[in-house]
């Protein structure tokens, strides 16, 4: 069995076949009108860390054979489940409340310029029991809604999906 791993030459578990040696994953800006103000420090580091923990790539500061940058362009609120009022004194409310995260990315490829991309937008949800109230939920959900956004970037990238 050992045999067959090794005789295919490179192989990832991951789909990524990556030649470049080096990324530089600026520090995001947080364009969102609401939201916590730590959002995009949060998402960087969080990339960063699964670039580091993903791929073999060195992160330097500045000038990597890959180039990430961008900002979190968007936080948002929605209610999608309204529940009717339960008499003339109450007011209509939601049942679960959705918040959604964008992030929008542009990213260098200085090997192979045709899988560069500018300003992508990367979105995703989580919705939540609006009885719990936002404050109570908000970390867990930003962390399930980042780390879904972050695939999708990463997949976009270097594993070419």
């Amino acid at each position: 069995m050992l045999f067959v791993f090794t005789s295919c030459g490179v192989y990832s578990f991951t789909g990524t076949t990556i030649t470049a040696k080096t990324i530089s994953i600026q520090t995001f800006y947080n364009d969102a009108n609401n939201g916590p103000a730590n959002l995009a420090v949060l998402f960087t580091d969080q990339l960063r860390d699964y670039y580091q923990q993903n791929t073999s790539l060195s992160q330097v500061q500045d000038g990597g054979e890959l180039q990430l940058e961008g900002s979190v362009s968007g936080y948002r609120l929605s209610p999608v489940a309204p529940s009717a009022a339960s008499s003339l004194e109450t007011n209509d409310q939601a049942n679960l409340t959705r918040l959604t995260i964008t992030v929008k990315v542009s990213y260098v490829d200085l090997e192979d310029e045709e899988q560069s991309f500018n300003n992508k937008s990367f979105s995703f949800y989580a919705d939540f029991d609006s009885d719990q109230g936002l404050t109570s939920v908000e970390n867990q959900l930003i962390q399930e809604i980042y780390d879904q956004i972050i695939l999708d970037i990463f997949n976009s990238t270097v594993a070419n999906w």
